[in-house]
């Protein structure tokens, strides 16, 4: 015998519906009211007697892209499921909205990002504890892409890791460890792109901030974290001039001077650096930076310097010192122990996570051809990341929460249900041996406590 039993399979079933759980992300939708506000966004694309809403579209393909998919064609999925999703637009209409998005340039990207900044707002406010605000701060961590092209598409190019294709640079709201961020700003860029280029960065910062509650521009409760590619003279400025409601932590390079300065600093300036909880983490030091090094950048700027023991064969750089790997960063926040700085900086190594999600979530690729339909396409990834992270913060509970997009798909999205109609009424009847279906069904019970929007 086999390790497996032997099944006859079938083409003939009836009302199977295989993609059950992706009704949270339908309710989600539902309750945040994207679909009205994007509607009432992109009001000005839709054409006089069209059959489908372009805020519809739009939806559609986030709701394919949010279960797996990775080009506009996967909205068929949803195509077949219209009882479920509603009537779904044909592949030749969506590929005309693109067009459409696309040829209107920034106007159309400026409308959905509009969309879901008020949307974002009204999350957050339902989330309550939940959301990435609970602790009176925001932090957005900006960070660059490499998405990699296998064919001669618009401003692709060599990349500096030797690939070809796209840099974009995105920018995630951090959850911390309690759930997927939200990503709030996607820039588009040549594969080419410098990193540390300042213009970039700092229009990187403004989409961020555009998505964020307007409460948040003030009194400092907004926080941007980046690498050393953040780490120039514009950018800072560029930060320090909104110094009285932006509090920033940029990586420095670690130049000849500030390697010269480390060597220098007495044993009893180096404090020992900590790790989540407040305990010392060992073979680990800070210290902080002055004199001539914060010469010609901005007044109120730290320079906090972290020295750490190597791991057992890790290879030295030019610019360790002592047999230590130094690193650095800047920040304008004050009257914080410099440990409890630096730990708050080395978290943007979350930000990895993130970007770990977006890839498994449309932006393993970029589909289209042209910069300004890939720049739509980009838009749409944000949507589905949005909805990915909106609907664990308002649906699900304990660890569920911290599930990444493979694993909500593979466990919550891929239940198979069997749809049931009487009278007027569509039930979906989970089915009962799945492990999940508990999860599921407790999360649409919280949904369904939500108020409505308008």
């Amino acid at each position: 015998m086999g390790s497996y039993p032997r099944v006859r399979v079938q083409g003939d079933g009836r009302q199977v519906f295989s993609q059950a759980g992706s009704v949270l992300l339908v309710e989600t939708v539902r309750k945040a009211g994207l679909d009205r506000v994007l509607s009432s966004a992109l009001a000005p694309w839709r054409k006089p007697r069209a059959v489908h809403d372009p805020a519809k579209i739009l939806l559609d393909v986030a709701l394919a892209v949010a279960l797996g998919g990775d080009c506009l064609a996967d909205i068929a999925t949803l195509r077949a499921e219209p009882a479920v999703f509603g009537p779904v637009a044909s592949d030749p209409t969506v590929s005309r909205l693109i067009d459409t998005l696309a040829a209107s340039s920034e106007k159309a990207l400026t409308a959905i990002r509009a969309a879901r900044s008020e949307v974002r707002v009204r999350v957050w406010t339902l989330a309550r504890d939940r959301a990435p605000d609970a602790g009176g701060q925001v932090t957005v961590d900006l960070d660059g892409v490499l998405v990699i092209a296998h064919s001669d598409k618009q401003d692709a190019a060599p990349t500096w890791k030797k690939t070809y294709g796209h840099h974009p640079l995105m920018g995630f709201v951090d959850h911390g460890p309690g759930g997927t961020g939200e990503p709030v700003a996607s820039l588009l860029r040549a594969g080419n792109a410098g990193s540390n280029t300042a213009a970039d960065h700092i229009e990187a910062a403004r989409l961020s901030l555009a998505q964020l509650p307007t409460k948040y521009r003030r009194g400092r409760q907004t926080l941007i974290r980046c690498d050393s590619a953040g780490g120039t003279h514009e950018f800072v400025a560029w930060l320090a001039q909104r110094g009285r409601w932006l509090s920033y932590s940029v990586g420095m390079v670690i130049t000849e001077a500030i390697h010269q300065h480390v060597l220098k600093i007495p044993a009893s300036a180096w404090t020992p650096a900590v790790e989540t909880g407040g305990e010392v983490r060992d073979g680990a030091w800070v210290a902080e930076l002055t004199g001539d090094l914060l010469e010609g950048w901005p007044k109120g700027m730290r320079l906090i310097v972290r020295k750490e023991r190597p791991h057992p064969g890790a290879q030295l750089r030019i610019t360790d010192a002592d047999g230590m790997r130094i690193t650095c960063f800047a920040t304008n926040t004050a009257g914080r122990p410099i440990a409890e700085l630096e730990l708050r900086h080395r978290l943007r190594a979350r930000a990895e996570d993130r970007i770990r999600a977006a890839r498994a979530t449309g932006l393993r690729n970029l589909p289209l051809h042209d910069t300004a339909q890939n720049k739509v396409w980009l838009e749409i990834v944000q949507i589905a990341l949005d909805l990915l992270a909106w609907m664990p913060m308002l649906a699900l509970t304990g660890q569920t929460r911290l599930w990444e997009p493979r694993r909500l798909r593979f466990r919550l999205f891929s239940a198979a249900a069997q749809l049931v109609t009487t009278g007027r009424r569509r039930i979906l009847r989970l089915a009962r041996h799945w492990p999940w279906t508990r999860e599921i069904t407790d999360a649409l019970a919280r949904l369904a406590l939500l108020p409505n929007p308008g």
